[in-house]
C-alpha cells in the first residue's frame, strides 16, 4: 500500500496568509477518517465540515492526536512539518481510509490537509496490538519555494 501525497484543502493558503493560522506558534493535529467521509472534499474550510471521522474506540480518540510542527526557512525553501502519528489498536481492529492534518489552535479548527493513506483506494485496517503510524515525507509535509 502507499499513500497519496497530502492535498491541501483549498481555503487553507488564505487562512496561512491572513494569519487565522499561526503556523509558527499553533497546535497542529493529525485526525482519522473513514471512506464514507468527505474529507477528500478540498472546499471543506474547518474540522467541523468533515464527516464520517473514526470513533473513539480501539485505540482512536476523536479529534485525533496532536502532531509537533515546524515552520522552517533555509536556502529559499520554507517548509511545513509535522511529526509521525501513530495509534495502537486495542481491543478491536481500527478501520480508516484518510488522515487529516488541521489547526487546533486557531478558532474553529481550519484545515490544512489531507491524505488518502492507501491509493488503491482501500481501507486500512489495524487489528488488536498493531499500531498504524503515518509517516511523513523526509522533506516535510509540503515546501513552499521562492518565486520566478
Amino acid at each position: 500500500m502507499a499513500a497519496d501525497a497530502w492535498k491541501k484543502y483549498e481555503p487553507f493558503p488564505e487562512a496561512m496568509g491572513d494569519n487565522t493560522i499561526d503556523m509558527d506558534n499553533d497546535t497542529f493535529k493529525m485526525a482519522l477518517f473513514l471512506s464514507t467521509s468527505n474529507a477528500a472534499t478540498v472546499t471543506n474550510t474547518l474540522y467541523g465540515d468533515l464527516t464520517n471521522e473514526v470513533a473513539t474506540a480501539f485505540g482512536y480518540t476523536a479529534g485525533g492526536t496532536t502532531v509537533a510542527a515546524t515552520w522552517t526557512h533555509s536556502g529559499g525553501t520554507t517548509t511545513f512539518d509535522v511529526a509521525d502519528a501513530s495509534w495502537t489498536a486495542s481491543g478491536g481492529s481500527l478501520v480508516c481510509r484518510y488522515a487529516v492534518i488541521y489547526d487546533d489552535t486557531a478558532a474553529s479548527d481550519p484545515l490544512v490537509c489531507y491524505s488518502l493513506l492507501d491509493n488503491t483506494p482501500a481501507n486500512i485496517t489495524v487489528t488488536t496490538g498493531n499500531t498504524l503510524t503515518v509517516q511523513i515525507n523526509a522533506s516535510g509535509v509540503f515546501t513552499i519555494t521562492g518565486m520566478a
